[in-house]
Parts: C-alpha cells; structure tokens; sequence
C-alpha cells in the first residue's frame, strides 16, 4: 500500500518532508526518502486536533469509503434529500481533480469543499484541517468526508472522523470483503449500494458478501439501500440519526466517539491491535439492534 507506492506523501502533508521540513532529514543527517512512520504519527496527531474540533463545535464527523463508481456522492444526495430540513450537513470531497462531485452536492444546498488530492489515492488528516478552515462548524451537525474512490489506502489513514462507513456495490462482486480485508474492518457500517442490480447480475449473493465480511471478525451492521428509488434508505438514516443523538447525549456534546481498529493501521504505527481506539457497537440510547446485520430489499 502506500509504503510501496509512495502516495503517504500528500499535497497536505508534504511541507514535513519538502526542505527545512520537520521530517526532510533523519536523524542522521541524510535526507529522508520514505518517511511512512513519521508522516502517518503526523497524521494522527493532526487528526486529534481535528476531532478536537469537531466535538468543540458539536458536529458529526463520516468518512465515507469505497471504490469509485459505488455510488458514495448518490448516497450523499439522498441522505441530504431525507435529512437536509433536520440536519445542517456539510461535505469535504475528495478526488484527484475535478469539482464534480463538490457541485453536484451544492447543487442540493448544502455547503461542500473539495479537496483535490492530485496523484495521493487517499485524504489524509491535513487536507481535511485545511478543508475545515472553509466550513463554518457551528452551522455544521453532520459532516460526510468523502474520501477517494480507492479500496486500499483511505482506511489506513485517521481523519478524525467519528465513523467509517465502507460501501460495497453490487456490479463490483461479493468477494470484495475478501480481497480487501483492512478497508471493510475498518468499517463501522457497510452499505450494499446498487442493490437494485441484483435481478441483473444473479452472480452477486448478499449472503456470500456477507459471509465474507464476518469471516473478517467484524459485527459492523451491513445494510442493503438503493440511492435511485430510495429503496432502503431508512435504516441507513435511523442509524445517522442515532449516531447525531448519541454524541449529543456525551456530556457537553464532547466525549469521543471512535471508527473501528483495525490491524493494519496499527501495525503502520509500531501498535499492537489492542492499543486502537475503543470502537462501541451498542449506541447509549438503546438502539443495540445495531449490532446485528440488517438488510432490507
């Protein structure tokens, strides 16, 4: 992943590493060619302050992942659609180029950045803070950070986000869970997008997919919506809901909610699995039919 392919170094974190950055040279002098372990240390420490933030301000913070072409900017404009009169929402996007997706969701009313992340197949925490200083937080309840089509890297990096949500579409295969382990433990929430396909392609199985998500140890609750026909859509947002009025229920709003561990953005960082963040699977309201999967159709 990015240790190998070099995209660790981002348009948000590269002043560290550029000349007369704090990590351009190693401790021996030399100039620091791959600098992985210190930029991804960079990264939590700049996701803390940004999660610092996000409680400070009372807001919601997703980072929805996927690969491209799942349908994640879809999701976001029925959700705006359904909860738009309830909730203010704002979105980070991020692609390599283009406002695409960032117009399409002003195109709803709702405030949106977009971060273009140039040859980096990922967000990383400094180009999120950097999208921060162009949203107005305290007319912000639930903010999407849409991050890159990409099955690999995005899941390895901490935001500050409170929860990952990880859509899989149907046209992709139901083995994806298997083939792309760290992206789907790192999910909170997997969506089964596209589902209006299944009649068309009878290859793809809900079970089999699902079987392969928990054969990853994971009880993240997998729900089956169509954006199009908005076929499905009210678990998904009864569980955003739930979320809102679990972090408004912390004392102060600002007690920290966390996105899954998972191993391999710990072992990234010289952790064992068990020092991840803390991840509850049961919300203090009540709602713990969370915890068991749903699927409607």
């Amino acid at each position: 992943m990015c240790e190998t392919c070099g995209c660790n170094i981002t348009p948000g974190n590269e002043h560290l590493v550029k000349a007369g950055g704090k990590h351009a040279q190693t401790e021996d002098g030399r100039a620091a060619v791959t600098v992985l372990e210190s930029l991804l240390s960079e990264n939590d420490h700049q996701a803390a302050h940004n999660r610092e933030h996000f409680e400070r301000h009372g807001v919601l913070a997703l980072n929805l992942m996927s690969s491209p072409g799942s349908g994640k900017t879809s999701l976001l404009e029925a959700t705006i659609r359904a909860l738009g009169d309830e909730l203010r929402i704002a979105v980070i996007e991020g692609d390599l180029e283009t406002e695409n997706d960032a117009e399409r969701i002003r195109a709803q009313g709702v405030p949106a950045v977009q971060v273009a992340t140039g040859s980096a197949c990922h967000l990383d925490a400094h180009m999120v803070h950097d999208a921060l200083n162009r949203l107005d937080l305290d007319q912000v309840d639930l903010l999407f950070i849409e991050n890159v089509g990409n099955l690999v890297c995005p899941a390895s990096f901490d935001l500050g986000q409170h929860r990952n949500i990880t859509l899989l579409s149907v046209p992709e295969g139901d083995d994806k869970p298997a083939k792309y382990p760290v992206m789907f433990r790192a999910a909170d929430l997997v969506l089964l997008t596209k589902s209006d396909l299944l009649a068309f392609l009878a290859e793809f199985s809900p079970v089999r997919a699902e079987q392969y998500l928990r054969q990853l140890a994971t009880q993240a609750p997998f729900l089956s919506i169509t954006t199009r026909e908005q076929v499905g859509i009210e678990p998904w947002i009864d569980w955003l809901r739930a979320l809102v009025q679990d972090l408004r229920a912390q004392p102060d709003g600002r007690e920290s909610q966390r996105p899954a561990p998972h191993s391999e953005g710990t072992r990234l960082r010289g952790l064992d699995a068990g020092q991840g963040h803390p991840h509850h699977h049961q919300f203090r309201n009540g709602k713990d039919t969370w915890r068991t999967s749903r699927r409607v159709t």
